[in-house]
């Protein structure tokens, strides 16, 4: 049973447009109204994933395997649980879904060549893709928004690559033009034609508002939610702190939809619809390989995503996905476990089914090796937007 089926399709919601003091256009207006943020929600994530820890080796010794829930996705190396290109699970897609997945090139950073050469080569290999500036930069593997940047012109790309570890590779991606922002999670067990949307959330940039008086520091400071990682958004503003924002002046924070740098969760599943489920079953049926995934979707506006219409996906993740309205600042503990139970469990019962059809579960150290991998890679990229 899809979500649509237990919450309903929202239908008249308000929804912003150009000019509102909250610039998230196409977006359900953006509620500030209560509390900022759950009591949980910047807990530390060894206290947060402790439970699930135990739940993981719990079922592992139901499964007789560690890594069982590893074989989920056929189509991606660990089932794209940690290490995997980006590039990967887009690359691998029909025509269908390629038509809905924003444009990019995958670039490896030439080791040893000059930064303008470097910028400049990428710059051409996008351009005959038949994409140019504004593009989005980012890494080929990695997690959680690390070292993704709004690239606006030659020096910023320039900027990009100069810090961009050696023979690692890096994505140019379409700047979907719409601000509407989305994670959908989607899940189809072996064997069904039709998925479920059990998941979705809303993606809001944080933004402060101008008044003429106070400096940008001082915003941040006095915003019930700016405030509660204002490290984050001092650190990428430092030359901006004291510049005092015109009255009605609107500031995003941060360009990155993810939740620990910042962008503002909103549980979406009221938005979840038969049509939406349509379009995402079909979308997977041209993903072959694919039963457990969240897509990060740009959008035009909240009525055309729930007609499953409109939509451009910009990142395609695999068995570490999370289903990220928990983040949602009604969210409580309980939901919180309850979703991250159900995650899990579902991936373990994939992989068991995978297995039995004859796939290898891969070696715990086959896993260790992607995740230091990754680690050693995401301590060298640029700083995120």
């Amino acid at each position: 049973m899809s979500m649509a089926t237990a919450f309903g399709a929202a239908s008249s919601d308000p929804v912003e447009v150009a000019g509102d003091t909250h610039p998230h256009v196409g977006m359900p207006r953006l509620d500030t109204q209560g509390k900022a943020v759950s009591f949980f929600e910047f807990w530390p994530s060894w206290l947060v994933y402790t439970p699930v820890a135990l739940q993981w080796l719990g079922l592992s010794l139901r499964h007789g395997s560690l890594t069982v829930p590893l074989c989920a996705n056929p189509a991606l190396p660990l089932s794209g649980m940690v290490g995997v290109s980006k590039s990967l699970p887009m690359s691998l897609a029909g025509s269908h879904a390629q038509a809905l997945i924003a444009p990019f090139v995958r670039r490896v950073r030439v080791a040893g060549l000059s930064v303008e050469p470097e910028a400049d080569a990428a710059l051409a290999q996008a351009r005959a893709a038949g994409l140019d500036l504004p593009l989005v930069a980012k890494p080929d593997i990695g997690c959680r928004g690390a070292g993704v940047r709004l690239i606006q012109n030659i020096g910023q790309l320039r900027s990009y690559v100069s810090a961009f570890p050696d023979d690692a590779a890096y994505l140019l991606q379409e700047l979907v033009p719409w601000e509407g922002e989305a994670g959908i999670f989607y899940v189809r067990r072996p064997g069904q034609a039709r998925g479920e949307v059990f998941s979705m959330t809303l993606k809001y940039a944080p933004y402060v508002l101008g008044d003429g008086l106070r400096s940008l520091r001082q915003l941040i400071q006095d915003d019930p939610r700016a405030s509660q990682i204002a490290h984050i958004y001092f650190a990428r503003h430092a030359e901006r702190l004291d510049e005092v924002l015109a009255a009605g002046e609107a500031m995003r924070l941060v360009f990155s939809g993810s939740h620990c740098r910042g962008s503002v969760f909103r549980d979406g599943r009221a938005h979840i619809s038969e049509a939406m489920v349509t379009a995402i079953d079909r979308l997977f049926a041209d993903l072959p390989g694919m039963h457990y995934s969240r897509l990060d979707v740009r959008f035009r506006d909240i009525a055309a995503l729930r007609e499953g219409r409109d939509f451009r996906v910009i990142e395609i993740n695999g068995a570490s996905s999370e289903a990220t309205h928990i983040w949602d600042r009604n969210g409580t503990l309980g939901e919180l476990y309850r979703t991250l139970f159900f995650q899990y469990r579902t991936l373990f019962e994939i992989g068991v089914h995978q297995r039995r059809q004859g796939a290898k579960p891969p070696r715990l150290r086959e896993l260790l090796r992607a995740w230091r991998h990754e680690r050693a890679l995401t301590r060298n990229y640029p700083s995120t937007d």
